[in-house]
């Protein structure tokens, strides 16, 4: 185990504003003493993101970054490489720093995929319902239907034209049957038409309507798969609907966990301790609810 800060010691941060929620920082720094690699992860408020990018660029220690609100769209200008899906969704979440050159991506997708794997979920031939039009959705959206074969996927939003933005986008790059509508008017037949029920909106997420669900429990069935992109609390009010009725559910901090191992994959190399992520992110998720 690395219990000493030298030279030869390689950083990774994650950027935003503001940061200090960030449960990140624990994660990663208990996954690099757990491989026992020299690395450590801080956290930094950034104003001045060409500033900081510049920086990173110009030191040669500075391995990669974790990017968050409002930094995801922004950074991408200042790098030299985004690949596919991150250029599809519009938006990066990690930067990869390889001798200068800095290389984006997204793992928030790919990283829910495998949270679906995880809990032995198949997407193949499901119906799939986004409630919600924000950035994870999309995230999400784009690498299923990279990945995936659903039957179809439908989004609801409140903002008709975000809603419809996404829609046109994913169906541009996809043939699988993909329609909108509205989060007031069509959430109770979309649900019933659905297999899978992806929530993605703040509702229900600590400090945000807290305790709300925006899925109400007499619309769930127990042959649904639910997926709360909340992670904090752990439980959402829809979570323990779900477990009411007897659907499979997937927790947030699950997206939240596998994504960032698809980090420290890239950052690393090596093999990330999934076990000691999982377990670093729920004691920190308990202490601070």
């Amino acid at each position: 185990m690395t219990n000493s800060i030298n030279t030869s010691t390689q950083l990774c941060a994650v950027i935003g504003n503001p940061v200090a929620h960030s449960l990140s920082p624990a994660m990663h720094n208990a996954a690099f003493a757990a491989a026992g690699l020299n690395y450590v992860y801080l956290a930094f408020a950034v104003g001045d993101l060409a500033g900081c990018m510049a920086g990173m660029r110009a030191m040669d220690g500075f391995r990669g970054l974790s990017v968050t609100i409002p930094h995801k769209v922004a950074v991408m200008e200042h790098l030299d490489a985004i690949d596919a899906l991150a250029k599809r969704v519009g938006c990066v979440n990690t930067v990869v720093n390889e001798k200068g050159r800095l290389l984006g991506t997204i793992t928030d997708g790919l990283g829910t995929l495998r949270a679906f794997e995880q809990a032995s979920v198949s997407l193949e031939n499901k119906r799939v319902l986004f409630v919600g039009t924000g950035g994870a959705a999309r995230a999400v959206a784009f690498a299923m239907l990279d990945a995936c074969r659903p039957q179809t996927v439908r989004i609801l939003g409140r903002t008709p034209a975000r809603m419809q933005r996404l829609v046109a986008d994913l169906g541009a790059f996809s043939e699988i049957p993909i329609t909108g509508g509205s989060l007031a008017r069509d959430l109770a037949q979309a649900v019933a038409e659905s297999d899978v029920i992806i929530q993605a909106t703040p509702l229900g997420m600590h400090g945000h309507a807290e305790g709300e669900c925006p899925v109400p429990r007499e619309l769930l069935r127990p042959e649904h798969i639910i997926f709360d992109m909340v992670y904090r609390p752990m439980k959402t009010q829809l979570i323990r609907y779900a477990e009411e009725v007897g659907c499979v559910s997937i927790l947030g901090l699950e997206m939240l966990l596998n994504q960032a191992v698809l980090q420290f994959d890239l950052w690393t190399g090596a093999p990330a301790p999934v076990q000691v992520m999982r377990q670093t992110l729920i004691e920190a998720l308990q202490e601070n609810p």
